[in-house]
């Protein structure tokens, strides 16, 4: 049995903790960052509006679960030829994929469960919304409801969506690269036209 180098396991070690930290305080950032939005956008919103921020949120969740599971289960090879090819995104996938523990980190994770706080916090602020507007002889009934509607919603849609990221992994790579791709395009013509 081959012995760990005690230098690159060390290095391992460090690169795993930094890794936990900078997760740990974006996660912080981000959750705080969107709850105070939402949160701003809700107060000020009709209740068909506020539904719809509320639906967005869960949906946002659905769709990054989708791209981590994707991830965790897509194969590299197809991309490959892809890049060979130069179709764009193809090299963009390939880093997602090598980075693929990372990345359903990310997506599952952090954004996953950012939206699952916030669609509680929104569904709640809904629910308040409601007992404003209508009279209730168990006011506790609404936040029940609307409780029992995000996880319902969440739940049914990300089971539905790990089946399509399972049997679709390749083609949501190819896209989410293609995206990845297409955004540092924008990015690298506004550079240019800085520098101008």
């Amino acid at each position: 049995m081959a012995k760990t180098d005690p230098v690159s396991a060390k290095k391992e070690r460090i690169k795993a903790a930094k890794w936990v930290i900078t997760i740990f305080f974006v996660t912080i950032f981000i959750s705080g960052s969107i709850s105070l939005l939402s949160d701003i956008l809700m107060e000020n919103s009709t209740m068909a509006v506020a539904f719809l921020i509320l639906l967005v949120i869960i949906l946002v969740g659905i769709i990054f679960d989708i791209i981590g599971m994707a991830v965790a289960t897509a194969d590299e090879k197809p991309f490959h030829s892809m890049a060979a090819r130069k179709v764009p995104g193809a090299q963009e996938s390939i880093r997602l994929l090598r980075n693929a523990e990372r990345v359903s980190s990310i997506c599952n994770d952090v954004i996953g469960d950012i939206c699952g706080v916030v669609s509680g916090s929104a569904s709640a602020t809904i629910a308040a919304q409601i007992l404003q507007n209508f009279e209730f002889s168990w006011p506790r009934i609404v936040s029940l409801i609307m409780s029992a509607l995000v996880a319902g919603l969440t739940v049914g849609g990300k089971a539905i969506g790990k089946t399509f990221a399972i049997n679709s992994c390749t083609q949501i790579i190819s896209v989410v690269g293609k995206v990845i791709y297409t955004f540092r395009n924008f990015r690298g013509i506004f550079q240019k036209k800085e520098k101008k």
